[in-house]
């Protein structure tokens, strides 16, 4: 094990227990992600159930429903993403890996940016 590690230091690539680590943090990171949409899913059925039971605030479901799940879904691509550029910058940085990379993180960054603008209803940059 010891010249296993001695030899990927000396060929200038990572130990193999930092790669380990990092495949499970971007793992942890894409479970992460994928658990934020779910559980922004399941609260924002929660939300707008509770608007659609009082008669006051049922006409607000939707408009409740659509803002939760899309809280939910803007924190699950930002955990997405995180895992995306670890995988592909820790364990295979070739040209063609790093342009899927930007292509994955461009759409991801158009779809957090339109969330953004859905929530807040104003452009990112603009004052409240």
């Amino acid at each position: 094990m010891e010249q296993a590690i001695e030899q990927t230091v000396d060929n200038g690539l990572s130990p193999m227990w930092f790669e380990a680590i990092l495949h499970r943090v971007a793992l942890g990171a894409e479970i992460a992600g994928v658990t934020a949409i779910i559980l922004g899913a399941l609260w924002a059925f929660v939300r707008a159930g509770r608007d659609w039971a009082d008669a006051d605030r049922r006409a607000q479901a939707y408009h409740t429903f659509r803002l939760t799940l899309a809280r939910g879904i803007l924190l699950g691509l930002e955990f997405l993403v995180a895992a995306d550029i670890i995988g592909t910058v820790a364990f295979d940085p070739t040209l063609q890996n790093l342009s899927v990379l930007a292509v994955i993180v461009l759409i991801r960054t158009f779809l957090s940016f339109s969330l953004t603008m859905e929530i807040e209803g104003r452009l990112p940059w603009r004052e409240k």
